[in-house]
């Protein structure tokens, strides 16, 4: 179709606007029908070895041809004959004449079509770990980088007791070094279908093989080690268990809320002024507000992963309805929500990774905020050292509530600073301690042992969980929008 014809149809966003070519590629019609061909070639060679009636010229012919794939051909047969694969297999028979006969030999439909699922989801985890690899790098280098700066930490968005930005950061990481583990366990997880028939008995194999067991386990192992799986599902109905679609979108979706969360934060932070995403030279934030900087980019992760969330329903969906051996009302579903799942999950690392290339902070608006709450937090402090200069406990509470309540007055009613401190300047009571206010209120004196723990968590829970991507690490992120 010409150009002016494709922009009369509707384009997946995810691909037309967002997603990697490698992604896209995992996903494409390329892929998933050169890959039903590797797999009749695998089915035949392995029959072949194992004593079927099938030729070296059959399979060179099927080899030659493997990539040759006229998808007008088999549109043509699909509308045809309403069978998607048995379109391909005509389509496959008619430039291999020769091997023609012997072309999805004993298979069913799921031989080619769940199988090639399997290698497309394997192949989907296999680019998002690294680019998730990448994200943790990333937010490491920060959380070390910034290990000891001191900042508001806040519990039901109200500030409470200071953290550092360092370790907010590990927050983050934590979260996103469980859904490491997640995809890492659910992609080694992953089984082949493998060579089952069609309700999973293996029947026309054995059939084929004349009653010869080992020869239809040996097809199994052998297809499926072609394939690159170490091992096939050894029970299977028609399909694999839908079971397996529930738990790889189940990792992704937990991903989703990881990256929303993350997002949520620097959305938040920005809007105090304190952390801010990247902002190109020419970004513009808002058509009529020309002094904007939006957060862009958070605000499109946590969209996208408010859709990778809600995804994870079709499998769940899916797999609770599908009776006995197998319905076919599992497919046209699975068309949509295996490759969305994938195709959201690698949009939002790939943003997220740009946003984490280039985080802004700004120590002195962070440090504005916290001399703004500090006096009050610091009011302990200040009880206990004029008890240790002879004071009273009970008389200095009082001394300081009184104080604290002018000082909230001032700022909530009249809209000024927090003049707390100034107030306890003034008063003769606090003489004995006056010369020790600076070091009293000195913010690094209020973060505990966040340093000691980024440093820590750092060492012992991220670092090594990078070493298997190190190579990949090095890659950075442009965004084209």
């Amino acid at each position: 179709m010409s150009g002016a014809d494709e922009s009369m149809k509707y384009r997946s966003p995810l691909v037309s606007r967002y997603a990697s070519e490698e992604m896209s590629f995992n996903f494409s019609d390329r892929k998933k029908f050169s890959t039903w061909r590797k797999l009749w070639i695998y089915l035949a060679k392995a029959e072949k070895a194992l004593g079927l009636p099938i030729t070296d010229a059959q399979i060179a012919e099927m080899e030659s041809r493997a990539e040759d794939i006229d998808f007008a051909m088999a549109a043509e047969e699909e509308r045809k004959l309403r069978h998607d694969v048995m379109a391909h297999v005509h389509t496959f028979a008619h430039c291999c004449p020769t091997a023609a006969p012997i072309i999805h030999l004993g298979a069913t439909s799921c031989y080619v079509g769940d199988n090639t699922d399997l290698i497309m989801l394997r192949d989907g985890f296999d680019i998002l770990l690294p680019k998730l690899a990448r994200v943790i790098d990333r937010l490491a280098k920060f959380a070390e980088k910034y290990a000891d700066l001191p900042t508001l930490g806040f519990t039901h968005f109200q500030p409470a007791q200071l953290t550092t930005v360092g370790k907010r950061a590990c927050l983050w990481l934590q979260d996103l070094l469980m859904d490491m583990r997640n995809l890492q366990r659910a992609r080694n997880d992953l089984c082949f279908r493998g060579v089952k028939g069609t309700t999973g008995t293996q029947a026309s194999f054995l059939q084929l093989f004349q009653g010869d067991h080992d020869k239809v386990e040996k097809l199994d192992e052998m297809v499926t080690e072609m394939a690159g799986f170490k091992k096939a599902y050894l029970v299977t109905g028609q399909t694999y268990t839908r079971k397996v679609d529930t738990d790889c979108l189940s990792t992704l979706a937990s991903l989703g809320a990881t990256v929303h969360k993350i997002c949520t934060d620097i959305r938040l932070l920005a809007n105090l002024k304190e952390i801010e995403e990247p902002f190109e030279k020419e970004q513009i934030g808002s058509s009529a507000m020309a002094y904007k900087r939006n957060p862009m980019r958070a605000e499109r992760c946590c969209s996208l992963a408010r859709h990778l969330m809600a995804l994870v329903a079709d499998p769940l969906q899916t797999a609770s309805v599908q009776w006995l051996e197998r319905t076919l009302d599992d497919s046209a579903n699975r068309r949509i929500s295996l490759p969305e799942s994938f195709l959201t999950a690698d949009i939002i690392l790939s943003t997220l990774q740009n946003i984490t290339e280039g985080l802004v902070v700004y120590p002195k608006v962070i440090e504005r905020h916290i001399r703004h709450e500090l006096p009050f937090m610091a009011t302990e402090n200040i009880i206990m050292a004029m008890v240790k200069a002879g004071g009273n406990r009970q008389e200095c509470h009082e001394k300081i509530r009184v104080l604290s309540q002018e000082a909230a007055a001032v700022v909530k009613q009249e809209g000024g600073d927090n003049d707390l401190l100034t107030r306890i300047q003034r008063d003769p009571y606090f003489a004995p301690i006056l010369g020790q206010l600076d070091a009293l209120l000195d913010p690094k004196t209020f973060i505990g042992r966040a340093p000691q723990q980024v440093t820590k968590f750092l060492a012992v829970e991220v670092q090594p969980l990078l070493e298997h991507y190190k190579a990949s690490l090095d890659i950075k992120i442009e965004l084209e929008i």
